[in-house]
């Protein structure tokens, strides 16, 4: 039972409106209209419902929050100066400005208590599904027996999201899975206050989202404001108890509110979403709210005291969760062990062992090459789980004998609510923000799917997983003009180029299988955002006592075969299905009396993290003949090949034919690699 609402939290939430308005007015710029309608919604929930420590942002056992309108970011800032988090007046203060902790949109590792980065709508609500789903795997893993609602690892995800949130296909895609899935642990309040940047929202978003979300399979709950515009906080609270009473599907509680309230003039405007509201303004809503208008960032000692009293309230909880972890613990000594190990997302001793070595006797694509990875690796790490954008035999993402995640209730075979094998459907938008939202829970590691066209609607989420440092794998196959007869629709050109282009972000494209096996060594072990981008065609396996060893591809580029005598003339630096060109190439230039070295370099940024002096080795500055050979655009290759070098590349898009035709067509033969060769050398 709550404490019931007193004087004390009338005037927290006043003042918290009033730390909206002042923070956005002093820099200039920011969202106070959200901010100001939401505040008592925000305290309600931190101060009265979410399970959460203020002193330990990491513990385990806490309800999860995501602010997936993250321009409201002060909705967010104000509750956490209010709980304890680090958070104080001065760096509201400092709001939206150089190195605070109150960015202008949430960011996830740089302020304590922020769960996932947003701002990108329709974000934050995926990521809440893949974090739904991640606790339910999780408790797969540590607690599988406990009946529903009773294990220590059961918790809530809260996503407090916007018009704009809901009008984004991410979150339509998300939301449509987490009713297939029944995550009855997704909690998410919509502020339906029908206003955006260009006024009304219904210009343009007139839906029944409550029918929407109702035919997604999710429980609906509405509340309306109070006559005054205000939120009609006991309706909330009893929609809260509600919403968390529900353990069968995820809820949505539509609530009404009138952005930038009470303001006399802005609320109801769309000026008050994304401007200041001015001097006159803020002085006449802080009168309203009962507030000194010449006060600016104020906040009464009585009154933080009152609100940090939550941190008392997270300790005992804490306290209680912790004798019962104990008990767990001594209960279950195996899966103790386990949780430790995931908690460090270490990995468990001899992992390689098994990992498989691929004979030079049979081609092999490289996208069966990582599927065979996986099955090994699925033996040695239960915490890995995956599946496809309803590609899984193509991709090659599928644990054999995993079970399909799906809930008890779903009648498909091989249903298993703890299941490894994720059926995403054809939803690559949150596919890709639903890993990172799995990945921010904290415990396991994922994968997912699909052709490495369709990363197009994947980037969002590979940007914002390399920004959050994210140890997501994008599996990405049907890597370039060799996936074939599907044509130019599904051939990618540009995407490698692009993808490159992401700070921070792993572009992997391995040249055989055994190159496959050494990349995914190398993802596991370094444990960041990375796209794993394979073949549809099947490529030869280098025999490794001709050609150096895969292990060097954690590297990123090495000597795959170098010049039969003496310093080379000719470098040839291929990625992917175009590294057997290069190595036939080498022969043909050899038999010419040019020594040649061939490079693979399946991931430049992993070659880019290398000394210098390693890079100087494998491309000696005074070796200017150097020739890129790459199916896709020549867009970054310069910076390897130099400026007396070339690039073999596609500049233009495929066409429907057989993989060697195209190859043939589009210039991709060793004869074209000489050609290259010998114009550089004259």
């Amino acid at each position: 039972m709550q404490n019931p609402w007193n004087s004390k939290d009338n005037l927290a939430v006043a003042y918290a409106r009033a730390l909206a308005m002042d923070a956005v007015q002093k820099v200039g710029n920011g969202h106070p209209g959200t901010a100001m309608a939401l505040a008592p919604v925000a305290y309600t929930l931190f101060q009265r419902f979410l399970r959460h420590d203020p002193s330990d942002p990491h513990w385990l056992g806490r309800d999860r929050f995501i602010l997936s309108c993250g321009h409201s970011s002060m909705t967010l800032y104000t509750q956490l100066f209010f709980s304890g988090y680090g958070i104080e007046i001065k760096d509201l203060e400092e709001f939206r400005t150089w190195g605070a902790l109150t960015p202008g949109h949430p960011e996830y590792g740089h302020t304590a208590g922020v769960e996932t980065t947003t701002g990108p709508l329709g974000q934050g609500v995926a990521n809440g599904v893949g974090m739904a789903m991640a606790a339910r795997y999780e408790r797969g893993l540590l607690d599988p027996d406990a009946p529903q609602g009773a294990s220590i690892f059961d918790h809530n995800i809260w996503v407090l999201c916007s018009d704009g949130d809901l009008q984004e296909g991410v979150s339509a895609e998300a939301s449509s899975l987490a009713g297939t899935q029944e995550l009855g642990n997704l909690k998410v309040i919509y502020d339906d206050n029908r206003i955006s940047i260009e006024g009304d929202t219904h210009i343009s978003f007139t839906e029944d989202v409550s029918a929407r979300y109702k035919a997604y399979g999710w429980e609906v709950l509405e509340v309306a404001t109070l006559p005054t515009g205000d939120v009609d906080r006991p309706a909330l609270e009893v929609a809260i108890q509600k919403a968390i009473a529900q353990r069968t599907k995820p809820t949505l509680i539509r609530l009404k509110t009138v952005i930038a309230w009470p303001a006399p003039n802005a609320q109801g405007t769309s000026k008050s979403h994304g401007s200041a509201l001015g001097v006159a303004e803020i002085a006449e809503t802080k009168k309203i709210l009962g507030l000194n208008p010449e006060e600016h960032f104020a906040m009464p000692k009585e009154i933080l005291a009152h609100v940090r009293e939550v941190k008392s309230r997270g300790a005992i909880l804490r306290k209680e969760w912790n004798i019962e972890f104990a008990t767990w613990e001594k209960n279950n000594s195996q899966r103790a062990q386990l949780l430790k190990r995931l908690r460090t997302r270490s990995l468990p001793k001899d992992w390689k062992n098994s990992l498989p070595v691929f004979s030079a006797d049979k081609e092999i694509s490289t996208r069966k090459a990582s599927g065979d990875v996986i099955q090994e690796l699925s033996k040695v790490l239960p915490e890995m789980w995956g599946g496809s954008a309803d590609l899984a035999e193509s991709n090659n993402t599928t644990i054999e004998g995993g079970g399909s995640f799906l809930p008890k209730s779903s009648a498909m075979k091989g249903a298993n609510p703890y299941g490894r094998i994720v059926h995403f459907g054809i939803r690559e938008h949150a596919m890709g923000s639903i890993l990172n939202g799995i990945t921010l829970h904290g415990l396991t590691r994922t994968f997912a799917g699909t052709f490495l066209v369709f990363s197009d609607y994947m980037r969002p989420s590979a940007r914002l997983a390399s920004l959050m440092n994210l140890g997501v794998t994008f599996v990405w196959s049907h890597d370039s003009i060799g996936l074939g007869e599907d044509g130019p629709t599904h051939q990618p050109v540009e995407h490698i180029a692009a993808l490159r282009a992401i700070p921070g972000f792993a572009v992997i494209r391995p040249a055989d299988a055994n190159e496959t096996t050494q990349a995914w060594i190398k993802i596991l072990e370094n444990d960041k955002a990375c796209a794993l981008l394979l073949s549809r065609q099947n490529l030869p396996v280098f025999d490794r006592r001709q050609y150096a060893s895969a292990e060097n591809v954690g590297k990123g580029a090495y000597i795959l075969k170098d010049a039969s005598k003496g310093t080379p003339k000719a470098i040839l630096i291929a990625t992917g299905s175009e590294v057997y060109l290069a190595v036939q190439a080498q022969v043909l230039l050899e038999k010419k009396g040019i020594p040649t070295r061939v490079i693979s370099a399946p991931c430049l940024e992993w070659f880019d993290e290398q000394p210098q002096s390693y890079r100087d080795e494998i491309l000696p500055p005074g070796i200017k003949v150097r020739v890129s050979i790459e199916a896709g655009i020549k867009q970054g290759w310069r910076e390897y090949v130099g400026d007396h070098g070339s690039s073999i590349s596609l500049e233009h898009f495929g066409a429907s034919a057989s993989a060697p035709k195209l190859f043939a067509e589009f210039g991709f033969t060793a004869e074209k690699i000489v050609e290259n060769v010998m114009r550089s050398l004259a």
